[in-house]
């Protein structure tokens, strides 16, 4: 996992779920330190009598076990705050997703752990990630009972291909209007450029705590995947600066600009192993088609574009059955 260059001790500690410097750091400071499972740290801190409650901040890095750039991100982020732990603001829980594959430097184990977050997982239920996702949901219903009104679920990731939008969101559309709109802004102040409103779970982290917990949840796109240790942090600034202004419940800065905003036409579900796109899965995020252009067909059923213009987003005609070979989106704002 190494490589030829040694990690930095922060990235190597974080990447291995060793939280026991930071564990020690933030209970020194007064605050309550669990670890409810491997790879999943809470850090809670009472407030007095008649004080509001701190906001509940969920970060989650390496869903994706080969996406490395946030958990090196996330890694310098933690430990200047364990230096002044004080400095933390918020109630937080730090989520280092699929742990068995981030160890053997791929993907995932057996199967997509960021489809496993739905009460159906069909010939799926057996596999090493769905008894992941299992400890990840008792955990994070754990963190946000009893917690108070904000509540937050930042699920960071790379993306595969190349994007039109280096970097982009999907915003679960069940998100109260309040908090979709700080969440929004945040992400204006955390540089991403495209929003993608999504009306339906594909079985995401992120989706699953909006749904059951009322957190403002978004999976985060943050450019391309990279090897641990060698990843280029400058391209993640915006969202480290955004990121440590929550984590230290400083009022939130100004966006550069505002995201280009997008909702989901419709998705692209892989029916039998005779699915076929009409493109490749290297094409790049975002990339436009007309109305009447096919997008894939799978026996009988052809998917074709039904909008002046819709762009496709996430093509991978190689997920099992069953699953979402990609999304197509249209521009609202």
């Amino acid at each position: 996992m190494a490589g030829a260059t040694p990690l930095p001790p922060a990235v190597r500690a974080l990447a291995e779920a060793d939280f026991s410097a930071v564990a020690r750091s933030f209970g020194a400071a007064g605050f309550a330190v669990a670890e409810p499972a491997d790879g999943i740290l809470t850090l809670r801190r009472a407030v007095a009598a008649g004080q509001p409650a701190r906001p509940a901040v969920l970060v989650s890095v390496g869903v994706h076990g080969d996406e490395t750039g946030p958990i090196e991100l996330v890694a310098y982020l933690l430990d200047a705050l364990s230096q002044e732990p004080q400095k933390l603001g918020v109630d937080l829980m730090l989520c280092v997703g699929n742990i068995g594959a981030i160890r053997q430097a791929k993907r995932f184990i057996d199967a997509d752990l960021n489809r496993m977050f739905r009460p159906m997982r069909g010939d799926l239920a057996g596999t090493a990630e769905a008894a992941r996702a299992d400890v990840m949901i008792a955990a994070t219903s754990d963190f946000f009972r009893g917690a108070g009104p904000e509540r937050w679920h930042l699920d960071l990731h790379t993306a595969i291909r190349p994007s039109y939008y280096p970097t982009f969101a999907i915003v679960p559309d069940i998100i109260g209007e309040g908090p979709k709109a700080q969440l929004i802004g945040w992400l204006g102040e955390a540089g991403i450029g495209a929003i993608i409103m999504n009306p339906a779970s594909a079985g995401t982290y992120s989706y699953y705590s909006a749904e059951h917990h009322g957190a403002a949840g978004t999976t985060v796109e943050l450019g391309r995947i990279g090897t641990l240790g060698q990843n280029d942090l400058s391209q993640f600034e915006e969202a480290r600066v955004a990121l440590d202004r929550l984590l230290r419940g400083q009022p939130p800065g100004a966006a550069a600009k505002a995201p280009h905003v997008f909702k989901v036409a419709q998705n692209i579900i892989k029916l039998s192993d005779g699915f076929r796109m009409a493109f490749g899965k290297e094409t790049q995020n975002f990339t436009p088609l007309s109305r009447g252009q096919e997008i894939a067909r799978d026996g009988d059923t052809v998917y074709t574009v039904q909008h002046d213009q819709e762009m496709v987003v996430f093509p991978n005609p190689d997920v099992r059955v069953g699953l979402r070979a990609g999304m197509m989106v249209v521009r609202i704002a």
